[in-house]
């Protein structure tokens, strides 16, 4: 992954240095609106990154101590990692083949007589499929939560992902199609819950920054709860800005170059490739393969192939429950065929805005060259060096 970063940002980050007012502002609070319209939601309120996002959520939406919390184990485990700082119970779910996203059946196998809300996720920015997951969370009284870390950009059946969520969590990392650098956003129709989550944000003052500098006289500032200095920068909001502008030059070239992987790939057995799911549109935040048994190499083996080709790929999503933070942590009582096959199985090769034909024309090539290589080739990569 790389940010597609220009002199746009460049000059809104420094037209905030010079304003003399560098934290959280009028930048971010802009920021928030922008985001809010863009994304067909009522409130947006910025944060410091992707998980203090979804922490605020599961917060607001009331989860409390010893509460369970179903959470799909194929994501970044900081998706299970708030839910234990509620001081709730992370309950994994399996996920879906095809998408790798928890479905309404997935989340349904694993209630619990605790379970008071249920994280979704869109799993490198493919569109979940949110009505089923509604209707489910309706049904039992439960809070449904979206982690759209990834998913700006994405659509679920013609509107914004995210959208029909009770709130939801979006991440600006880096490796997201909307960075700015560090930070997130909470979004929510809920104008009670986007309330708290700003004064929360703030170490759960009764003023913002922005009603304290606007005030004319002596400011005495009250904390009724316990909060969190867990504000995003004007510096950061500036350059969201002009990313969220970009954002849809950035999807359509991402989906271009997706199809075209998917163009080539439809002729290399032994790989499935990830492909838009009938009720949605995916901002290919990743592309991502899995590896079948038919193909000569492991998933680990086409790494190092590519590796030693110059090629950076990744492994796929990890199984939250098999890592050893959650052992004996967790509410996992049973068997996640799905997560672990797509865990142990799945690749994500590049895709960045500025990738050119040449490098795309590398990457599948070196796929190409895998395909026929013998069965079980191993150590490619110290052999390749040696024939070089």
């Amino acid at each position: 992954m790389r940010s597609w970063l220009g002199p746009e940002e460049s000059e809104a980050v420094r037209l905030v240095i010079e304003s003399g007012g560098i934290t959280q502002g009028p930048r971010t609070a802009e920021f928030e609106r922008a985001f809010a319209q863009a994304h067909g939601v009522s409130y947006a309120v910025a944060t410091s990154s992707g998980t203090t996002a979804l922490h605020l959520a599961l917060i607001v939406a009331g989860i409390q101590p010893g509460d369970d919390v179903i959470v799909p184990s194929f994501s970044f485990l900081a998706t299970a990692n708030v839910v234990t700082y509620v001081g709730a119970r992370p309950v994994f779910a399996d996920v879906d083949l095809i998408t790798g996203n928890a479905t309404a059946e997935t989340l349904d196998a694993v209630i619990t007589p605790r379970t008071t809300a249920v994280i979704a996720i869109d799993q490198g920015g493919m569109p979940l499929d949110l009505h089923p997951i509604r209707d489910l969370c309706d049904r039992h009284s439960l809070a449904l939560v979206e982690d759209a870390a990834c998913g700006a950009g994405s659509t679920y059946r013609e509107r914004p992902v995210g959208a029909g969520a009770d709130v939801t969590a979006w991440s600006f990392h880096p490796r997201t199609v909307l960075t700015t650098g560090e930070g997130g956003m909470l979004t929510t129709d809920n104008p009670e819950w986007a309330a708290r989550a700003r004064r929360l944000r703030e170490h759960a003052r009764d003023l913002s920054a922005a009603e304290r500098r606007g005030s004319v006289s002596p400011v005495h500032e009250r904390y009724p709860e316990i909060g969190f200095n867990y504000r995003m920068t004007d510096l950061q909001a500036a350059m969201g800005l002009v990313q969220l502008g970009k954002l849809p030059e950035i999807v359509r070239r991402r989906r271009a170059l997706a199809h075209e992987y998917q163009d080539v790939l439809a002729t290399v057995p032994g790989l499935r490739y990830v492909t838009d799911p009938d009720y949605g549109r995916s901002n290919f935040q990743s592309f991502w393969v899995e590896v079948l048994p038919d193909f000569p190499l492991d998933r680990d083996e086409l790494l190092d192939w590519l590796l030693a080709d110059g090629i950076s790929a990744g492994r796929g999503v990890m199984a939250t429950h098999l890592q050893e933070a959650y052992a004996g942590h967790s509410g996992w009582v049973g068997p996640l065929p799905v997560t672990e096959r797509l865990t142990e199985n799945t690749l994500v090769l590049p895709i960045f805005h500025t990738m050119t034909a040449e490098e795309h024309r590398r990457v599948t090539e070196s796929l190409q060259s895998a395909s026929e290589a013998p069965r079980n080739h191993r150590d490619r990569s110290s052999t390749r060096q040696r024939e070089d």
